[in-house]
């Protein structure tokens, strides 16, 4: 198994893109604590799942928006687990706003959740490596929002493009303590987040025909590219994003 031994934070883990994250890695033989700010019986239930396959799993009820809930995380991962091997800053909001509607409100909530909390995740994460020595990896799952406007999503993609940049920095400030820093791009993905639009044929029908392999990814196949980034084999790959979008951004402009 491609992740045996290793220890691994998601945050935002109960559902959509985090809760395929932590399956995949506990089948890869992961330790993994799952994040989660809301539904606790989801995180119960995914964590007998796991453990149902052989698995080992941890839930720890933490707001990623707090600096100190982000510390309590971290923490939690190394008393269970003894160490740390991969952040996965996964946690994220939208509230499919424009600049003229996105009141202060909207735009702090999606900041803290999806941009602050990937910062000082990193920090956190980064700290527990220095301490214990090895190096370590961090990943962020972003968007192809990070570089293509979304109309109508504004803060979302502000959101999105902080954390391309600090995917950037952080990764050189942290290369010389072997800590890499590498951020998954997806386009349009089948999760709770994308439920209005699954449920209206017509917007699928033009999400799809402007997909070049004509349909969203599933969470899984997001996953597996987690999994291959901490698998040890992109070893040398940081301060870059992947993208994972089956085309779109090739092939439209401006959906």
């Amino acid at each position: 198994m491609l992740l045996t031994g290793k220890t691994i934070v998601v945050t935002g883990g109960n559902s959509g893109i985090g809760e395929a994250i932590v399956l995949a890695a506990a089948a890869e033989g992961a330790n993994v604590v799952i994040d989660y700010v809301a539904h606790p019986e989801e995180t119960t239930a995914l964590i007998a799942q796991v453990e149902a396959a052989g698995g080992r799993a941890v839930g720890v009820r933490a707001d990623v928006s707090k600096v100190a809930d982000v510390q309590t995380m971290i923490r939690t991962a190394v008393e269970t687990y003894g160490r740390l091997d991969v952040l996965v800053n996964n946690a994220g909001i939208e509230t499919r706003t424009s600049v003229l509607e996105t009141t202060e409100d909207d735009f702090d909530t999606v900041m803290a959740v999806n941009l602050k909390s990937a910062f000082f995740g990193t920090q956190a994460a980064a700290r527990q490596f220095v301490a214990q020595g090895g190096g370590g990896l961090i990943l962020t799952v972003s968007s192809v929002h990070e570089d293509w406007p979304m109309p109508g999503n504004a803060a979302y993609c502000v959101s999105k493009g902080g954390i391309r940049m600090l995917t950037r920095t952080a990764g050189v400030e942290l290369g010389p303590h072997g800590i890499r820093v590498v951020n998954i791009a997806p386009g349009a993905v089948a999760t709770p987040i994308n439920a209005s639009t699954e449920s209206d044929p017509l917007k699928m029908k033009a999400l799809d025909g402007a997909i070049p392999l004509g349909r969203m990814a599933e969470p899984a196949e997001i996953a597996d590219v987690v999994v291959f980034l901490a698998s040890g084999r992109a070893g040398y790959m940081t301060a870059t994003t992947v993208v994972v979008d089956g085309g779109i951004m090739q092939g439209s402009v401006g959906l």
